[in-house]
């Protein structure tokens, strides 16, 4: 019979660059010096450095290297014979964790270490001339070198995807065509729609809701203001996060600047995994071991217009279930988690999805979440791990949740973790089954050219850089129970009395415009 390896965390990090910085690190200067910290941490220093065989980058944002891993071990002086670099997601960090527990169990690789950066607010200020840029010539996006202005989100999340379309096999464009036809490849023109959705079903007020997201990011707040890693630490009320004004202007209705992930940051986290028979070889400190319990990874419906239920997930729902069941836990057992937090709509996704009611007391961020701990592109979850692990050893008795989020709810990761040895092993799971029941609700293509009434089921409004509204976007159903999307035919005043109503279950009548090659639903018909 194989002889299964029993997976542990023994080293973990995080390193956060100071804003006035000199030199400010690029990326991979900033994952070096949080690996050296997470090999400090094993204890064990060279010794770790020498025995790490694998090695895998988060996927990166802000600067495209040729081979990323490559050039860490080198820095690290890292002989590893394994060098990976994760795809775009959120979910990535903790999807690497669940996969390599598997590929060490089964003697795949000894030990890894798994780094993320990025580096968003130093490659501003250098390209503001503010301090030397220095950094090494990219594998691509070289005009951002020599770019006047400031680095955009959606130019980098195109890029790294771009890139990854070209090197990842199996690659999938996160968007239809239809909801591409729409402008919503970036997370917050789909969340906003999760939220509408989500605020109609509790039957609340414009208000009520108002209020009731303002306490849940202020509770995310407030733990990173306690949080000496996090990139900000100002404790704002629920009323400074939610309501719009000169710094806090809206960037998509319901969502204020303050309530959205922040990549403008410097952040990078490294965490490394080995066997119990290599960190007893190694004298690591038992103290210093942090057992993953369980973990598994699904897929939601891929296309946000194709899931019959914009707020919920199912994958979460089934990769908790799953870890918990591997760990010989149940959620009771659970005493703190780590939940996605890039936008409101997703942490209220994840609670309902893991059955967490509104008033549970537990903890929902170690770090203080995305919007104010900082939001570093894909690595994020990895910052959560890294926290879990110092919390764990400090209570020892303690078993914890990570969630993980990739694009729009689309990627699902889930990790559960404890000081002691797990029963059940990080044995290879079939869980294909699982993944094509939930794949199997998937709904048709949103009729492209529609027209009579649509009913509303969740709605957006973008704002211009001066906070003005200027572009509305639904998706409703079709009389017939068809989707469909639809810009709404509005005034920005009309636009603006959107927004402090509530259209959701409102009925318009949409129509095909051939000029836009878009449906456009009348705002005479809905308000």
């Amino acid at each position: 019979m194989k002889r299964i390896a029993t997976p542990v965390i023994v080293g973990a990090a995080q390193y956060t660059q100071a804003r006035k910085a000199l030199p400010a690190l690029d990326p991979l200067g900033l994952m070096a010096t949080a690996s050296r910290l997470a090999i400090e941490d094993t204890g064990v220093g060279q010794q770790m450095t020498r025995g790490i065989d694998t090695v895998c980058v988060v996927n990166l944002f802000t600067w495209i290297y040729g081979n990323a891993p490559e050039s860490l071990c080198e820095k690290l002086g890292i002989q590893a014979t394994s060098l990976n670099y994760g795809p775009i997601g959120g979910n990535t960090p903790q999807m690497l964790v669940n996969h390599y527990c598997r590929a060490i169990a089964n003697g795949e690789c000894q030990a890894v270490l798994i780094t993320g950066a990025e580096a968003v607010y130093g490659l501003n200020r250098a390209l503001g001339g503010k301090v030397p840029f220095d950094w090494p010539e990219q594998e691509s996006q070289p005009f951002l070198k020599d770019h006047p202005t400031a680095v955009n989100f959606d130019v980098l999340l195109r890029a790294g995807d771009g890139l990854e379309s070209e090197t990842l096999e199996g690659y999938r464009y996160p968007l239809n065509d239809v909801e591409e036809a729409y402008d919503l490849y970036l997370p917050h023109f789909m969340y906003p729609f999760f939220e509408t959705a989500l605020r109609a079903a509790a039957q609340e007020s414009v208000e009520e809701h108002r209020t009731r997201l303002g306490k849940l990011c202020h509770d995310l707040c407030a733990v990173a203001a306690g949080n000496p890693y996090a990139w900000s630490r100002s404790l704002l009320s629920g009323s400074d996060i939610t309501r719009p004004a000169e710094q806090n202007r809206m960037i998509v209705y319901p969502y204020t600047k303050f309530m959205m992930a922040n990549i403008n940051v410097d952040l990078a986290a490294g965490v490394i995994l080995t066997s119990e028979e290599m960190a007893a070889t190694l004298g690591i400190k038992r103290s210093r071991w942090v057992y993953p319990l369980g973990g598994a990874d699904f897929r939601n419906v891929w296309h946000v217009s194709q899931r019959p239920c914009l707020m919920d997930s199912p994958a979460l729902t089934e990769a908790a279930r799953l870890a918990l069941e591997q760990a010989d836990l149940s959620m009771d057992d659970i005493g703190a988690f780590d939940v996605y937090s890039c936008f409101p709509s997703a942490v209220e996704i994840a609670r309902q999805s893991l059955g967490l009611a509104a008033d549970d007391h537990r903890a929902i961020s170690l770090t203080g979440g995305l919007p104010y701990f900082g939001g570093p592109g894909n690595n994020y979850s990895l910052h959560a791990i890294a926290a879990m692990t110092d919390k764990i050893r400090s209570n020892p008795k303690l078993k914890a949740m990570i969630t993980a989020n990739g694009w729009y709810n689309s990627k699902q990761s889930v990790g559960v973790y404890g000081a002691t040895s797990p029963g059940n092993r990080w044995e290879y799971r079939d869980d294909s089954s699982v993944q094509r029941e939930i794949e199997r609700q998937e709904l048709p293509l949103p009729v492209e050219k529609a027209g009579g009434p649509l009913t509303i089921e969740a709605y957006m409004i973008r704002h211009d850089a001066a906070g003005a509204p200027e572009r509305g976007t639904v998706i409703g159903r079709l009389t017939d129970g068809r989707r469909a999307l639809a810009d709404i035919d509005a005034s920005p005043k009309d636009l603006d009395l959107m927004e402090k109503t509530e259209m959701v279950g409102k009925t318009g009548i949409v129509s095909y415009v051939p000029e836009g090659g878009k449906n456009m639903i009348t705002v005479t018909a809905i308000v």
